[in-house]
Order: structure tokens, then C-alpha cells, then sequence
């Protein structure tokens, strides 16, 4: 496990994955795997490499589902980092930071314009730099 992304606390745990349970799991399933064949990409051992790139970084703040999830900034950012070490803390960069409240603030409110072209130019970049990322 990445340590930056290590739990704070067992009760904030259990509220986190309520908010997963709550907010994401609906269309990334209980289990991250996601339906890719209706445009709901996997989780699992896929989302860390996001981390590799200040856009992927962003851009996990910025999908609709996260922006515009009824949670705080804080809510948010402790979301993705339970998120991140759930589904795919082996593919999470070493010394990688994990989301802060300032951070998730300062990008949520900033929309994509084109989420699918969005997330094909990260996907590309990384593949680009030799990552096998889906």
C-alpha cells in the first residue's frame, strides 16, 4: 500500500465506502471492474496510473460523478484516496501524493468539455510513456 494514501482512521473508513457505496458503485460496481462495454470504465488496477500525470490527477476530480457528487471537498478527496488504495494501489506511482481537500476544490468546479476525448488523451499519454493502462 502506498503510505501517502494509508486510511487516517477505521471510523472514516467506514463512512468513505458508504459514500462508494453510495455514489460510485452504481455504475463502477461494488468491485471497481466498471462496465466497459457501456462506456463505464474499470477501476481495478487501472485507476492509480492516473496519478502519473497532473492531467489524470485532475481529471479524476473533475468526471462528473465526482464533481458533482453531493460530498464536501474533503468528502472528496478522502473518496479518492480510499478509492485509489481499494482498486488500484499497485499502480499508484511511488510518492504520490494524495488528494487534499485544496486540491479537489481547486478542480471540481472546472468542467471537461469532452470526457471521453479527456480520458483518451490521458489513456494515450500514458501508453505513450509505456504504461499499460485500459
Amino acid at each position: 500500500m502506498v503510505a501517502a494514501l494509508a486510511p487516517a482512521h477505521a471510523q472514516s473508513e467506514v463512512r468513505v465506502h458508504n459514500h462508494w457505496v453510495l455514489h460510485c458503485a452504481g455504475c463502477h460496481q461494488f468491485d471497481g471492474t466498471g462496465l466497459p462495454k457501456s462506456g463505464i470504465p474499470s477501476l481495478a488496477g487501472n485507476v492509480g496510473h492516473f496519478l502519473r500525470t497532473p492531467e489524470g490527477r485532475a481529471f479524476l476530480i473533475q468526471v462528473p460523478g465526482t464533481a458533482h457528487a453531493p460530498l464536501n471537498d474533503a468528502q472528496v478527496a478522502a473518496l479518492l484516496n480510499w478509492m485509489l488504495r481499494r482498486f488500484s494501489a499497485a499502480e499508484v506511482p511511488e510518492g504520490a501524493a494524495p488528494y487534499t481537500t485544496d486540491e479537489v476544490h481547486a478542480w471540481r468546479g472546472r468542467t471537461l468539455a469532452n470526457l471521453p476525448a479527456a480520458r483518451a488523451a490521458i489513456v494515450e499519454a500514458l501508453r505513450r510513456d509505456g504504461v499499460r493502462v485500459h
